[in-house]
């Protein structure tokens, strides 16, 4: 039997390559079969079978028999998932620690010194992107707003605070400790009101008409902008597109006047 179209594009959203799902199909239809068979079977090069057959294993989705010829023999569907799963979390959790342990060595102050050498050779024109995907964007203003000494101005739309409260909400509330002023312009109604009571605990939100915000826009310290430059209802968040820029001259003296003169105009 050969798995649907739609199957093989499940599994590849839970990871597995071309080769991997054919592979992998063809031994559940066969139990148990040598490399040489599954190969002629998925039609995978032969040259390329016996890797991949050893990556399934890894993962946990076959079984490797100790005969001649190396036979492969196939599990449950449920339980090689559930064994896959596992060994994902397993090894997630061997590589956060290992990243943690990195962070507190003196290795980490190797590469903050190599990095803070670059960025002295970098001019203030390059110090510029282009930020693709929502995540991407929201990724650039984490790391912003941890950074954050003085202020942070935001103007956004309704869907935008959402996004705000639910990505960003336990981070501003804990710079605005610090002594961070945070102000928040968007439009938002009843439905709105947990998000607003719960901001409002820590930063100065302001209410917006909605035909007067279209955009999403932020200023960090009077040295940082992020401006969205697409409509956030009007694309997929992956086609989602921002222009950052690290420009004291950009935030204080064009995009920071235009927030303070928008801002005092607000009730």
């Amino acid at each position: 039997m050969i798995a649907s179209q739609n199957v093989l594009d499940a599994l590849k959203q839970i990871g597995l390559n071309l080769y991997e799902r054919k592979l992998w199909v063809a031994l559940l239809s066969k139990g148990t079969a040598t490399a040489g068979e599954l190969s002629s079977l998925a039609k995978v090069p032969h040259s390329r079978t016996y890797d991949v057959l050893e990556s399934l294993a890894e993962k946990g989705f076959v079984v490797v028999q100790a005969t001649k010829p190396l036979k492969y023999m196939t599990i449950a569907p449920t339980e090689a998932l559930e064994r896959a799963k596992k060994k994902l979390q397993k090894d997630v959790q061997a590589n956060l620690t290992r990243i943690t342990n990195f962070q507190g060595s003196s290795m980490m102050k190797e590469l903050e010194k190599i990095y803070k050498q670059g960025m002295n050779l970098v001019s203030p024109g390059d110090l510029s992107a282009a930020l693709k995907g929502r995540n991407a964007m929201h990724s650039q203003l984490e790391t912003l707003f941890k950074g954050a000494k003085k202020s942070i101005s935001i103007v956004t739309t309704a869907d935008g605070l959402n996004d705000l409260h639910s990505k960003h909400s336990d981070l501003l509330k804990k710079v605005a400790g610090k002594g961070v002023k945070i102000r928040v312009a968007a439009p938002h109604s009843k439905e709105h009101g947990p998000i607003v009571k719960h901001l409002s605990g820590f930063a100065d939100v302001k209410k917006v008409k909605k035909s007067d915000v279209k955009g999403r826009m932020f200023i960090i310290d009077g040295d940082h902008t992020v401006l969205a430059l697409t409509d956030d209802k009007s694309v997929h968040p992956t086609q989602d597109v921002a222009f950052w820029s690290q420009s004291s001259h950009v935030a204080k003296n064009l995009v920071k006047p235009m927030f303070d003169a928008f801002w005092s105009n607000l009730d």
